[in-house]
């Protein structure tokens, strides 16, 4: 089917339309034709992050496939084969979790019941959940990217490139299985990384207690502990201070007991220590602390750890910024904690602390005081019994942020367990080294927050204790000593002499067994598999199954061209693929990387569905259209990596403001090309190499466009989106605002078949630029306009030219540049610009004439600019006269002297106000003496070049006839302008009224240019007679601009062919026009 011809008088449904556009690249295989097209071009490669499909597309989500499509698109306009292929997560927490919730999952015992392959079949029937969803919403937003080939990260081919890539690290000595404190997920049952307890902290509100610990040797001096964390107090086994700190013993005389505390901290004990009553009564370094024993606080250990726990420690981790400057170790539940404990020898290095929580966050029976209580839970009822003991001093409340599971959203426990690791504290030169060779797009995101980040960058958790993931590959003797990593399906079926092995899922291989080459009977798969991360960031070898496939083809798109992704996967994905890139291959993954913001709700919030603070992208698209969004989206902070406020308004604003005036000056094309063949017989056909035209505006909107295209060309190529939209935009407003405004008389023919030529085929170039340099960004309506336009192309035969998309990004014409009218035709807007602010201020509107526009400039140059542009300024300002003049006098311009006082303050100091004070009072000739030398004394005081800004102005004047005389300047010309509305000038303004309702009437029926009609009018008795005094005076105007003379309803004679009749208004005046086939 060919693309449905535009229809200039149907109203244009933009989200409609777009419905058209996608069924016409359904019907030509729009996408795969541009990649069969681009095939032998220079490859540019792209990553795309993938998604979970068990949860709908989002905001953030239509934004990033947004930007991934615009650069993608760009790249194959500007002769690159892109290939797009998308990917799906599907493995880890979020599957899981959903899972778990289903089935009411509590434990691993649970898990264990029923079975893991009944476990992961549930988790493989929903991780496709939503994929036509995504389908429609990715086609939908106009994203071009290969769904049907693409990767999801439970196929065997990619489970085992993740198996590759860990046995390339293993084979380093880059894997280890250690004892760590790590964040603990109890509502998923497992380990997280560090940077995952990044992702998702909260600020909120929790107890903050002091808590006294005898002293065994003094039981009437308690040590002073602070604490955040109460449900850490049963798991104690020591206490802990800064060798270097000074902590003083006083008497609490209320209390009638003995503390120690940091000296500088006893405002934690009392709310104004100049009035509390105490008494200081010793002075200790911490060093000399050192080996005091105090009374446990729970007697849950007692027993097994009494000649090693529950004694002072030492180590500068302790802080005195805020609680006693002494602090309680729980080395089960704090990594300082845990260190500290086995530097003293309070538990071994490789032994597992005490610990009092199960995997669900529940107390075990060994805390019998709290046995099931949910750890945060039970707060309150630990605080209640350390009171009950009499050792609550203080409890309040503090305000700061507390980790929580991005997955489940439950707060994070920190928790010793056994882990994997991989090494990367040891490689943070490296991993800083190749962030260096990255352009980040903004670049102080890469160069500040995520080098930060780097630098700071832990040894890496990749083992998780659940089931639905790729399981991690190593099998192992009981005793740990003998360990064999795999790295790929074959190596496996040959040690373990299993065939036919086609899923690597936990149900599928855990049974497998590697006969021990130690003599240690059956090597067995360890329970671990990959955190989720892992394999995301191994999707640049895995997509493609290297090495085991395609080995050319990656190692010559390897490292990609770009990526994309919100500013939060700076602790995700984007760190997860650097660490594994700079160990496989100590480069970077990547060589752009364009980083976006969040999407927020329009009050700043999260967006919610539970709080419905968003509007459903699809009820958006399907409103206003999918353009409008990505224009909305682009061009906003978000792409400069800062978070944008969602707002539907603003979407709306883009199709008024942008689309729509761009949509009318395509169809104001079509409908002049009509009247073009109408009057001359002719049809108009695009000449791409037609002399350049001797029009300074269409040389002017020629040069724009040029500047337009070499503007994005750089842009794009340094990924900078948010310098790249205003331009276009301003295109838009160029061409809709500028050049068909001041070239109707031309475009409708009025000005002879050879200028109307050239004036159309200058519109022409200009849309059809306008349309292949933004058909990356607004694929629908580029597509729509260049369908209508494609008619006036030649015919190319060696070319597909089905589709805007098939075309290349325009090249620069350097001969249309013309700097020398750019700025004489800036001169002219600015001037118009000025005078329309005058008329504004005075409701005048434009179409009521006046006598006379005077400008002044002091540079000869400016006017000699602006001077040739004259008869654009009279129509467009519809003044009579213009007058151009250096001449001050003339012009009444005077000059004052403004500062920039916080400026001027720092030189001055107390003598800035004498001189602020006297300013005003300097007079117009002293200033502009103060040009030219560049010295002014004001009240004394002495005042060079720069420390003062001269500015024109002028004031009303009566001189050479100017009777009300208003002016304005931009501070470099300067314009009066006559605003007495003259009566000889009214019947002017009058038949403008009139053709303007004439017009209106004409698009309201639906009729073209093209079509004949009677138009006719009646009034009231007794009125209008000055409105037919202007009909009569200026009927050659009025029948030149709408094709009709206007008659009056009476000589009708009966008529009854009256298209369509409507009352009017003009000038308080009330009237019937009605239209009449003739």
């Amino acid at each position: 089917m060919d693309f449905p011809p535009h229809d200039i008088c149907a109203p244009f449904d933009f989200a409609r339309e777009e419905e058209k556009v996608l069924a016409y690249w359904r019907q030509i295989d729009a996408f795969k034709t541009s990649l069969k097209l681009s095939e032998g071009k220079p490859r540019f490669s792209f990553y795309d992050g993938p998604p979970f499909a068990t949860g709908l597309p989002h905001y953030g989500h239509i934004l990033a496939g947004t930007i991934k499509d615009i650069v993608t698109r760009h790249a194959h306009a500007t002769g690159f084969h892109v290939e797009r292929r998308f990917g799906w997560d599907t493995h880890g927490l979020p599957v899981e979790h959903e899972i778990d919730q289903k089935l009411g999952i509590t434990s691993k015992d649970d898990v264990a019941r029923m079975g893991i392959a009944a476990y992961n079949a549930e988790c493989r029937a929903i991780v496709m959940r939503y994929a036509s969803e995504w389908r429609a919403t990715i086609e939908r937003v106009g994203r071009w990217i290969d769904l049907d080939n693409d990767y999801k990260t439970l196929n065997t081919p990619f489970m085992e490139s993740v198996w590759w890539v860990f046995s390339q690290l293993y084979d380093k000595g880059l894997v280890y299985r250690g004892l760590r404190v790590m964040p603990y997920s109890t509502g998923c049952t497992t380990t997280l990384s560090n940077f995952e307890a990044k992702l998702n902290e909260v600020e909120e509100s929790d107890p903050a207690i002091t808590v006294a610990f005898p002293l065994v040797d003094d039981p009437t001096t308690s040590l002073l502990a602070w604490t955040t964390t109460p449900w850490t107090l049963p798991s104690n086994l020591a206490i802990c201070v800064h060798p270097d700190f000074t902590y003083i013993k006083i008497h609490d005389m209320n209390r009638g007991m003995n503390f120690i505390l940091h000296e500088d901290l006893l405002a934690t004990l009392y709310k104004d220590p100049k009035t509390a009553k105490f008494e200081k009564i010793g002075q200790f370094r911490g060093e000399e602390m050192k080996g005091w024993r105090y009374v446990p606080l729970f007697g849950y250990f007692t027993a097994q750890y009494s000649d090693r726990a529950f004694r002072v420690l030492v180590d500068k981790f302790v802080t005195n910024s805020d609680g006693t400057g002494i602090v309680h170790i729980a080395p089960a539940h704090g990594e300082d904690d845990h260190r500290v404990s086995i530097a003293h020898n309070v538990i071994e290095l490789d032994e597992i602390p005490p610990y009092l929580v199960d995997d669900n966050g529940r107390f075990t029976k060994e805390a019998a005081d709290f046995h099931g209580q949910y750890f945060k839970a039970a707060d309150k009822a630990i605080v209640k019994a350390v009171k009950a003991k009499g050792r609550l001093i203080v409890e309040s409340t503090v305000v700061h942020s507390n980790p929580y599971c991005w997955r489940s959203n439950t707060l994070l426990i920190n928790r010793a367990i056994p882990s994997w690791f991989v090494s990367v504290q040891p490689y943070v030169d490296s991993l800083l080294s190749n962030n260096e060779q990255t352009r980040w797009v903004p670049p102080e995101v890469g160069k500040r927050r995520f080098s930060n980040w780097l630098a700071n960058a832990r040894d890496w958790n990749i083992s998780r204790n659940r089931y639905w993931g790729t399981p991690i590959p190593l099998w192992v003797s009981q005793d740990m000593e003998e360990i064999i990593c795999i790295g790929s399906v074959a190596e496996l079926e040959k040690l373990s002499c299993e065939t036919g092995i086609t899923d690597l899922h936990r149900d599928k291989i855990d049974h497998i067994t590697i006969p021990s080459k130690l003599g240690k009977g059956e090597l067995r798969r360890i329970d671990e598999v990959f955190d989720c991360w892992f394999e995301s960031g191994s999707m640049p070898y895995a997509q493609h199954h290297y090495p085991f496939e395609n080995k050319a083809k990656f190692e010559t798109t390897f490292p990609a061209n770009f990526i994309s992704e919100g500013i939060d996967q700076t602790r995700g994905w984007f760190y997860t693929l650097l660490v594994l890139s700079t160990h496989l291959f100590q480069t970077a993954p990547w060589k752009n990387l364009v980083v976006i913001g969040l999407v927020l709700a329009e009050n700043g919030k999260k967006m919610s569905k539970k709080h419905k603070n968003y509007p459903d992208p699809m009820g958006v698209i399907n409103k206003y259209g999918a353009d409008a969004l990505r224009i909305f989206l682009v061009n906003s902070p978000i792409v400069r990596g800062e978070n944008l406020r969602f707002r539907e308004d603003g979407v709306r604003d883009v199709v008024s403001r942008v689309l729509l005036p761009w949509l009318n000056s395509f169809r104001f094309f079509l409908g002049q090309v009509a009247v073009f063949r109408k009057a001359t017989g002719t049809e108009f056909c695009y000449d791409s190499h037609a002399p350049l035209s001797g029009n300074v505006m269409d040389r002017w909107i020629l040069a724009r466009c040029q500047s337009l295209i070499k503007h994005v060309h750089e842009e794009m190529e340094a990924y900078r989106l948010y310098t790249t939209i205003p331009r276009l935009l301003d295109l838009v407003d160029e061409l809709t605002n500028w050049y068909i405004r001041f070239n109707r008389r031309r475009l409708k023919g009025l000005e002879g078949e050879a200028d109307t030529l050239e004036a159309l085929n200058t519109l022409f170039e200009a849309l059809f630029t306008l349309c292949r340099t933004m058909s990356s960004y607004t694929p629908f309506l580029t597509e729509s306009i260049y369908q209508g336009l494609r008619a006036f192309i030649p015919a190319s035969p060696e070319q597909d030219t089905r589709s805007i998309h098939f075309l290349s990004f325009p090249q620069v014409k350097t001969e249309y540049f013309n700097e020398i009218i750019e700025r004489q035709v800036k001169r002219m807007q600015a001037i118009i610009e000025l005078s329309r602010t005058i008329r504004d201020r005075h409701a005048l509107s434009l179409k009521i004439p006046l006598r006379e526009l005077v400008v002044f400039h002091s540079d000869h140059a400016y006017l000699a600019d602006v001077e040739p542009l004259q008869s654009y300024l009279r129509s467009e300002l519809n003044v009579r006269d213009i007058t151009f003049t250096s001449d001050e006098t003339r012009a009444g311009v005077r000059y004052r002297a403004v500062a920039d006082w916080a400026v001027l303050g720092r030189k001055l100091r107390k003598d800035v106000m004498r001189v602020k004070n006297a300013l005003p009072s300097v007079s117009s000739d002293a200033v502009k003496e103060y040009m030219r030398t560049g010295t002014l004394k004001v009240d004394g005081i002495n005042l060079v070049e720069g420390d003062l800004t001269i500015q024109r102005y002028c004031e009303g004047t009566a001189k050479d006839g100017l009777r009300q005389c208003a002016t304005h300047t931009d501070n470099d010309v300067v314009i009066l302008l006559d605003v007495e509305v003259h009566s000889e000038l009214q019947g002017e303004w009058l038949a403008r009224e009139i053709i303007n309702r004439v017009q209106k009437l004409r698009k309201k029926a639906g009729l073209k240019a093209t079509d004949d009609i009677d138009v006719f009018y009646s009034f009231e008795e007794g009125t209008g007679t000055d409105i037919v005094d202007a009909i009569q005076q200026h009927e050659e105007i009025i029948k030149r601009t709408t094709g009709n003379v206007l008659v009056d309803a009476k000589k009708r004679m009966g008529r009854k062919d009256v298209l369509m009749e409507e009352e009017q208004e003009v000038a308080d005046t009330k009237f019937m026009l009605s239209l009449a086939s003739p």
